[in-house]
């Protein structure tokens, strides 16, 4: 799926196009499915930066993000680990996705702390679109 640098810098967090690439995009009635891969650009250090990587599989987090068009955002991330030849534990890049203790991207757990603590309209349509699905 090809989207240009700027849009995506817009609707995801600062510094995301950096590591992720958009895959997939879909909706059903309720939800809104964002699909987005790691790049294969493994984190090798000065030891291992000559060292053969033997294997490459992904762990997919989903995240319940800001809602688009009413409908309830799911982001799907697939993170990537690298085995490198010699090593016993699989490396992957420290990239902080979510906000701690919590499934939500840190810029929607900030605008739900602030903006849907009370009984507002908006604080019942947050409180509908983060929950996750049935």
């Amino acid at each position: 799926m090809q989207i240009t640098k700027e849009i995506f810098d817009l609707i995801f967090p600062q510094g995301t196009s950096e590591w992720f690439e958009l895959t997939e995009g879909r909706s059903d009635e309720n939800n809104v499915y964002i699909t987005l891969e790691e790049k294969d650009i493994p984190p090798l250090s000065k030891t291992n930066k000559n060292k053969k990587i033997i294997a490459r599989k992904f762990h997919n987090i989903t995240i319940t993000d800001f809602p688009l068009r009413g409908k309830r955002t799911q982001l799907i991330i697939r993170r990537r680990y690298w085995k490198i030849e010699g090593e016993k534990e699989y490396l992957k890049r420290d990239i902080q996705l979510a906000f701690p203790g919590t499934q939500l991207e840190i810029e929607f757990a900030n605008f739900l702390k602030e903006t849907c603590g009370g009984n507002s309209d908006l604080a019942l349509l947050c409180r509908d679109v983060s929950m996750p699905p049935d």
